[in-house]
């Protein structure tokens, strides 16, 4: 959950790992550090604070190459300086960075206090730095096999980097069950633990597999196991530009990415339909049309956001392909026993790919014999490449840790694949040409939202003075609801929370009063006089109504509505969640919160 950038080459290495930390913010934000290999040794810099902190306090003389460096989310140790990474050795010849945990800390901090080391920090990250230290000292010949040796005792998950002042040309990386990958450059190389941070410097990257290990040197690298046999690994070319993770002139990235949803859907639908048949190409499934009519049930796992579409995918899929789908946390799912059978297809939903959870629910599956897709935005990412097939998202980095785009390019990358279900099932050539035609007019009528921006930013002013706001919603609304619960609450800290709308009667409906208003999602579907219904209950209790509709409801029924285009029934939940994100953003902006980075979260997920 913390961001690793290593840097080897003929440059000064700390412009560039600023520069790559500042893309990573988004995975941890609580601290920051560099060190880098000067004329006399290591020189090493660490704030408790933010990159920009960071860059400000390094002094004009701070020149050196190779260099690492990190920005945390705190696991082991509250937010310090001394808890920042680097973590270095007593001897300050040693550094390194971790994302991870270490679950043996204890043990080999016991062990290694006995032999004489003193601890200047709480981490678990520091037992590594005196490891490799005293591999160094029973005789390693070199760094590889230092860090070798010293991961021989290491039990847990670990991306990590270590910096040698004795061995200037290189820097060893190891991974075991959190992200690492080196950027091929001209006569330099670079480590980094997502694909951000090495935008504008490179396109080629390397990714390395659990229990892998690489040594990059300007020149190149080698990859290898912890019992040194070598392992072939080529480059691989990532689609990302600069522009996609520059944040331009909006004033968050969170603005930027919701702003940017009608291209990103018209990413996801790219080359995907097929207007022939009336269906959907997708030859990442790597699946025939056989195998996947051979599937009785489908099941879906994401945490977060994820699961939301998941659900919202579960629906897609009865719906057209009249096949029993469902959704569950995959950090649920990984922790009981579950009943892995032949005829079901499992989808595994993550926007970074790297999700630990879901990573580790996908892996007991195939275990277990399941058949496992992905969908996936981050092209060469752990989860892609363990999955059996998948569809890409194509939506570009999302900087912020909100998710928007991928949230919605995933409900659609889902809608494609229940046409191609439903096309090779029982969904005739009609029904299949009106989902296309309602997947195609999605992006000019989510612009036709966005352009209510600063209607919607009217509404979040109100909202933003509510201690907690209850969320409501049926069928597809619901997971919209609980969605745009989680929206508002995680970057406006505003307590929110979302009920099926038939529930509320079954107890939550004694916390409705004027002081805590309802957003509620009410298309204009088969269940309108049912959720109106609803609102008469909330109305006659004196709480305030904010309805998302197809069109503007009366007073007597809602107190403010958000009025969006009306879709295919199937699709209209992408277009419901949109004003829920406006929502959530402005109401963020009027609390004067960090909007892009939310206290005590990061984006992408890699620790338990």
């Amino acid at each position: 959950m913390c961001g690793i950038v290593g840097y080897v080459g003929p440059q000064d290495a700390a412009p560039i790992l600023l520069e790559g930390l500042g893309r990573l913010e988004y995975r941890g934000y609580d601290s920051a550090g560099l060190a880098v290999r000067g004329r006399s040794g290591l020189k090493v810099r660490k704030v408790s604070g933010r990159v920009a902190e960071l860059a400000a306090e390094l002094p004009a003389r701070f020149k050196g190459a190779p260099g690492i460096g990190h920005t945390r989310w705190a696991t082991h140790g509250e937010p310090s300086e001394a808890n920042a990474h680097p973590q270095t050795d007593a001897a300050g010849r040693i550094a390194v960075v971790h994302n991870g945990i270490i679950e043996n800390a204890d043990e080999l901090r016991a062990k290694l206090t006995a032999d004489g080391v003193e601890f200047t920090s709480q981490t678990d990250t520091e037992t590594v730095a005196h490891l490799v230290a005293a591999a160094f000292a029973a005789g390693a010949d070199d760094l590889e096999q230092a860090v070798r040796q010293a991961l021989r005792q290491v039990v847990g998950a670990y991306g990590l980097a270590v910096l040698d002042a004795e061995h200037p040309d290189r820097i060893v990386v190891a991974r075991n069950g959190s992200p690492v990958l080196l950027g091929v450059g001209e006569k330099e190389m670079f480590v980094a633990s997502d694909v951000a941070a090495l935008i504008g410097y490179t396109r080629q990257v390397v990714y390395l597999d659990d229990g892998e290990l690489a040594t990059i040197t300007a020149s190149g690298y080698r990859t290898y196991t912890l019992d040194d046999r070598a392992v072939a690994k080529s480059p691989s070319t990532i689609d990302w530009d600069v522009v996609g993770a520059e944040i331009g002139d909006h004033a968050h990235f969170l603005a930027k990415e919701i702003q940017e949803q009608p291209r990103t859907i018209e990413r996801a639908l790219k080359g995907r339909i097929d207007e022939r048949f009336a269906t959907a190409h997708l030859g990442g499934l790597n699946m025939t049309v056989r195998e996947a009519r051979e599937f009785r049930r489908v099941k879906i796992l994401g945490c977060g956001s994820a699961c939301y579409a998941g659900e919202l995918g579960a629906q897609l899929i009865e719906d057209l392909a009249r096949v029993p789908a469902s959704a569950e946390p995959a950090s649920e799912f990984r922790y009981r026993n579950p009943v892995v059978e032949p005829d079901t297809l499992y989808v595994a939903v993550s926007q970074s790919g790297e999700t630990v959870d879901t990573l580790a629910a996908v892996q007991e599956l195939q275990r277990k014999g399941g058949r496992v897709i992905g969908i996936v935005n981050v092209v060469g990412s752990t989860i892609a490449r363990q999955v059996d097939g998948g569809i890409y998202l194509h939506a570009g980095p999302e900087m912020s840790v909100a998710a928007t785009k991928s949230f919605t390019s995933t409900v659609a990358a889902f809608a494609l694949l229940a046409l191609h279900l439903g096309r090779i099932r029982d969904l005739s050539p009609e029904q299949g040409r009106r989902i296309i035609a309602g997947l195609n007019a999605l992006p000019g009528q989510i612009a036709q939202i966005l352009e209510q921006s600063d209607a919607i930013a009217d509404v979040a002013a109100e909202v933003a003075k509510s201690h907690s706001v209850m969320f409501v919603g049926r069928r597809r609304g619901w997971p919209v609801a609980r969605e745009g619960a989680q929206k508002l609450k995680e970057i406006s800290y505003v307590h929110a929370e979302a009920y099926p709308s038939a529930e509320l009667k079954h107890g939550p409906l004694a916390l409705i009063s004027p002081e805590m208003p309802t957003v509620a999602v009410v298309p204009d579907d088969d269940l309108l006089d049912k959720n109106t219904s609803t609102l008469s209950e909330i109305k006659a209790r004196k709480g305030p109504v904010i309805a998302v509709a197809h069109r503007e409801l009366p007073p007597d029924l809602a107190d403010r509505t958000i009025v969006v285009p009306r879709a295919e029934p199937e699709l209209d939940p992408i277009l419901l969640s949109i004003p829920l994100q406006v929502l959530a953003y402005h109401a963020a902006v009027a609390l004067d919160r960090d909007v892009d980075k939310p206290r005590n979260l990061a984006k992408s997920v890699t620790v338990e």
